[in-house]
């Protein structure tokens, strides 16, 4: 009777292992024809059997298991998650029991699953599917975890997506890798076109400009990323109503980095989000006499100014950014409204006065100088509309001024503008 036992346990065991075999068969034979759908089928019932499965067909089942899920990349996005737990699961395998049949074959189809989610994960940043991209980047980055770039496109694209929970999960976690995000960039000028233009590596820039077609090769390092993680930390902080936690992150970024202008800028924008003029005031101070060429933080000076009254100093700070760069709009906008401001006071007397002689000659006194007025803004306008053609405030202005200075040529022409600008709108 004992014998007996022995030998049906011996019958069970043999049946196991032929349904094992049975079910890799299925498993191989689909992935063969590419019949990814019989194939993960025939996972089911061989995740059963599993248990009993030695450590070689446990390594070679995991394999087969991952690529059926992958469908040679055409899966859906939970059949992808499946792959690579299965990869991990596989891993698992291989380290504690030595086998490594499938190491390279493994690697080899992880690095397919990385290109493959990647391309998704753009292609979800394309279509504006912010928070899928940021989940999708986040998982090649987990993949490949040197690429740090990725967690960082990850904490962007959950920025966009407005999910701030976990894109500050990933800006800390950023912040606590040290990642700068600054890299070298190659150009060269295209001779036929006469445009620089940008190459992914030197190796392909050298190339460029040996071939004879490209000259005056240029390298230059990209901006670290440092100061708009930390900005946004903070930011994201004080959307919370975490001011506390927004000025301690700051506090430690600038810490750290005392001498970064980048930093200095974040903090004031926090601060001015937060409605602490006077210190956002004190910081871009400190940012310009640190950086006295930059047009930005004049004109933000000069917008404080104005905000304060302050007219000689708001004109100061908009001219000098005006002289750094002549292409900043905003400064020669923000710069003909400050001059047009004096309007208001000139028209109110003018409003005002009666019909005596006296009347009559400080009326014709307050028209002139309103038309000094109009004269001394209207090249500031005129640059606006040379800078974007398409500013209907800026030829409003212009118009109503050429009218009141009797201008009809000049009138008529903003005129025109206006109402071809009004009917692209």
């Amino acid at each position: 009777m004992k014998t007996k036992f022995i030998i049906a346990a011996a019958i069970i065991v043999s049946s196991f292992s032929f349904a094992q075999k049975d079910e890799i068969k299925t498993i191989e034979k689909a992935l063969k024809n590419s019949d990814f759908a019989t194939a993960k089928s025939a996972t089911v019932a061989a995740d059963g059997l599993m248990s009993n499965m030695d450590d070689k067909m446990k390594e070679k089942y995991l394999f087969l298991k991952s690529q059926a899920f992958f469908s040679n990349g055409n899966a859906k996005d939970s059949d992808i998650t499946t792959a690579l737990e299965t990869l991990e699961q596989l891993k698992s395998i291989q380290l504690s029991s030595g086998v490594t049949k499938h190491s390279s074959d493994a690697l080899e189809l992880k690095t397919e699953i990385t290109k493959n989610l990647l391309s998704r994960a753009s292609k979800a940043y394309e279509a504006k599917e912010f928070k899928s991209a940021a989940a999708k980047f986040n998982e090649v980055y987990r993949l490949s975890p040197s690429d740090t770039i990725y967690l960082y496109f990850a904490a962007s694209s959950a920025v966009q997506g407005m999910d701030y929970k976990q894109s500050l999960e990933y800006y800390n976690e950023l912040k606590d890798i040290g990642y700068d995000g600054s890299q070298m960039e190659y150009f060269a000028v295209n001779k036929e076109l006469g445009i620089e233009e940008p190459f992914g590596d030197k190796g392909l820039r050298d190339a460029a400009v040996l071939s004879g077609k490209f000259e005056k090769p240029r390298s230059s390092k990209s901006e670290s990323k440092r100061a708009e993680i930390v900005k946004n930390i903070a930011l994201i902080y004080v959307s919370n109503n975490e001011n506390d936690k927004a000025i301690a992150a700051m506090k430690d970024a600038r810490d750290e980095n005392p001498e970064d202008v980048g930093l200095i800028l974040s903090e004031a924008n926090v601060h001015l989000k937060m409605g602490n003029k006077e210190k956002f005031r004190s910081l871009i101070e400190e940012a310009t006499k640190r950086d006295p060429n930059n047009a930005e933080l004049q004109f933000n000076l000069g917008v404080l100014a104005a905000e304060a009254n302050d007219v000689e100093n708001a004109r100061k700070y908009y001219n000098k950014a005006i002289a750094l760069d002549p292409n900043y709009g905003d400064a020669q906008l923000n710069m003909a409204v400050l001059i047009l401001e004096g309007e208001a006071a000139i028209i109110e007397e003018m409003n005002g006065l009666g019909t005596s002689a006296a009347d009559d000659k400080r009326y014709d006194e307050l028209r002139d100088k309103r038309s000094g007025l109009y004269a001394e803004a209207v090249p500031y306008l005129k640059r606006v509309l040379e800078i974007n053609p398409k500013n209907i405030d800026a030829a409003r202005t212009l118009m109503n001024m050429y009218s009141a200075l009797g201008e009809t040529d000049k009138y008529k022409e903003m005129q025109a503008l206006v109402s071809e600008l009004e009917a692209g709108n």
